[in-house]
């Protein structure tokens, strides 16, 4: 187990949608969880659980802006994106897991549940997207930011890098794949 083994545990309780597994779960994750998620803790228990879903709906469903899907925030929705998926399904299995999820395995929490049991290294990799995505949470204004500062925090760094790379993919946005017909005139080139 890691030192924040923890924290990324709740953390991952913390950003899966708010059903009733997750409002049973609100004592325990209060009684385990670091001080560094009180913030978002507090808003949990104390939002009617109804409102805390739509939120939730709000901030994380109609906003790739705000995606908990790592990968995309390095490789888009381009065709890079399914190679950073099998790297995922790599990691896990180099430490003797298997990914089972209905989601992605680049899904945020489960990457959060896979860092509590096998240290951060998926985290450290998407260094950049968990920092864009926690500025994109604090500029939204949501509690769900709290989650994503405490893990920022168990990372080394910031280096300047990562902030320079975070800032210029922020201005950008995510890469975006150019498809056309330009590879099919270079074979018929090739060929004459």
């Amino acid at each position: 187990m890691t030192r924040h083994a923890v924290l990324y545990q709740a953390a991952a309780l913390c950003l899966a949608y708010p059903d009733d597994e997750f409002h049973a779960r609100l004592p325990l994750l209060r009684a385990a969880a670091p001080t560094a998620l009180d913030g978002f803790l507090t808003h949990a228990e104390t939002t009617e659980p109804r409102e805390l879903a739509a939120h939730y709906v709000r901030v994380f469903d109609f906003k790739n802006r705000h995606s908990l899907y790592l990968s995309w925030w390095r490789d888009g929705d381009t065709r890079r994106r399914g190679m950073a998926l099998v790297r995922f399904k790599e990691v896990y299995r180099e430490h003797g897991m298997e990914f089972t999820g209905e989601e992605l395995p680049d899904f945020l929490p489960a990457v959060l549940e896979f860092s509590a049991h096998a240290g951060p290294v998926l985290l450290q990799e998407h260094r950049s997207g968990l920092e864009l995505l926690r500025i994109a949470l604090t500029d939204f204004g949501t509690p769900y930011a709290v989650v994503l500062d405490a893990v920022c925090a168990t990372l080394p760094g910031p280096s300047p890098k990562d902030r320079a790379e975070a800032q210029a993919l922020a201005r950008s946005g995510p890469p975006r794949e150019d498809v056309g017909l330009q590879p099919f005139a270079l074979i018929g080139e090739h060929s004459s």
